[in-house]
């Protein structure tokens, strides 16, 4: 990687520095939640490492600009980034078809 030599710039040419640099990793952080989203349907079985580590499964019942809401086995609500979920197998509605048209029965992933 490339040095950059910072240490003769001024503060107010730092300041703005800064400001283009958090500019710039917002905007890829945006494409990469997009890209990620894109994937990733209401229905569909994910997986996501939960703050102690752990593997968390569920199924995303909810998609936002910036999260997606998972209903997990343990009967919980996760709010996740896109980027920090991973699909675990096919989109429940891909299985089951509704009778009525309405509702649709979900099986909890990995549930026989």
């Amino acid at each position: 990687m490339d040095e950059f030599d910072i240490d003769s710039l001024d503060e107010a040419t730092l300041m703005a520095l800064n400001a283009r640099v958090v500019e710039r990793l917002q905007i890829l952080h945006q494409q990469k939640t997009a890209i990620a989203l894109q994937e990733i349907k209401i229905g569909s079985g994910v997986m996501f490492e939960g703050p102690d580590g752990r593997t968390i499964r569920g199924i995303v019942i909810r998609r936002n600009r910036k999260t997606v809401t998972i209903h997990t086995d343990d009967e919980r609500h996760w709010n996740v980034s896109p980027s920090l979920v991973r699909l675990t197998g096919p989109h429940v509605l891909d299985e089951v078809a509704s009778k009525d048209g309405r509702v649709v029965p979900f099986k909890k992933p990995g549930a026989k």
